[in-house]
């Protein structure tokens, strides 16, 4: 989905954006001091050529919030803001002939950070333990780190992954953040998974859903999503069963209930806190109520 708005031909586009240079003197300083790049508090922080020893900034400092990311990205801002989007900051770094385009995005929430990546990762590649998990291809390379998810293009053509790997590393070193995966991610059972993905609005195809996770099985969807507070949750329990009408009372969590939608299959919902969770089942010989309470029981 968005490895469109990642071609690497954009990445000279890029170097053209207009934003302040770093001021030499703190270029020359980050060579002989420690770096962090982020603080409590901060927006997304701004990456120096200096992390890398040989390289050269090329070009103004860039730097975008929600309001003008279209600016940078055209019409793939609309795949950032969807994750949480909240700025970005970014640099072009050169070596010879080979230049990276390096940005840095806070997306709000480890959440975000984690499902941008996993949206925009190549599924053909295998994954690397950089940050919380990251990924190098030949002309790219990107992890997520607490809030902020990093990437970078490279050019020209060829194999960049030695310096890919050695500016992630450096990156990593330098951004504040957790490593854990989303908890989230465990509460699925792993048995028949298919996949397991952050689905940042509308999940199942419903628009009161409005950002959750979503595991794909052969005989349907178990997910879960996030709501500010148990009343709004409990808020949105009571439209879903307006949506689908006919539904049966069920005893599970702090609420629940079954309905048969056309499209979902056989439904059971949950809400346990400000989560709200369930199965959509399309198959026969699967029970939703227990499949649901196991669910329910992971749920923190």
């Amino acid at each position: 989905m968005l490895a469109a708005r990642v071609a690497i031909g954009a990445a000279t586009v890029r170097e053209r954006l207009p934003a302040l240079l770093v001021p030499q003197v703190l270029i020359a300083s980050l060579l002989f001091f420690p770096v962090t790049l982020s603080r409590a508090g901060d927006a997304a922080p701004a990456p120096s050529c200096a992390l890398v020893p040989g390289w050269t900034q090329s070009g103004p400092a860039r730097s975008y919030e929600a309001g003008n990311l279209f600016e940078y990205m055209d019409g793939n801002a609309e795949g950032y803001l969807i994750y949480g989007f909240r700025s970005m900051k970014g640099v072009t770094c050169r070596q010879g002939e080979i230049s990276f385009v390096i940005d840095v995005s806070d997306m709000g929430d480890a959440d975000g950070a984690y499902g941008i990546f996993s949206a925009d990762r190549d599924p053909a590649f295998p994954t690397d333990k950089i940050g919380t998990a990251g990924q190098v291809v030949p002309r790219r390379g990107m992890f997520a780190k607490g809030n902020y998810f990093v990437e970078i293009a490279a050019n020209p053509e060829g194999d960049h992954s030695a310096a890919l790997r050695a500016w992630l590393a450096a990156l990593d070193g330098a951004i504040a953040g957790g490593t854990a995966l989303p908890e989230a991610l465990s509460w699925f059972p792993a048995e028949g998974r298919q996949s397991l993905r952050l689905v940042p609005e509308s999940v199942l195809g419903l628009r009161l859903l409005k950002r959750g996770y979503v595991a794909q099985y052969d005989f349907g969807k178990a997910f879960v999503v996030f709501e500010a507070s148990a009343d709004s949750a409990g808020a949105v329990m009571q439209k879903l069963r307006a949506r689908f009408g006919q539904v049966a009372a069920a005893n599970l969590a702090d609420e629940a209930f079954q309905a048969t939608d056309h499209y979902l299959g056989h439904l059971f919902i949950f809400r346990k806190g400000r989560t709200i969770g369930g199965y959509a089942i399309q198959s026969e010989g699967h029970d939703p109520a227990a499949l649901a309470a196991a669910l329910a029981a992971r749920v923190r």
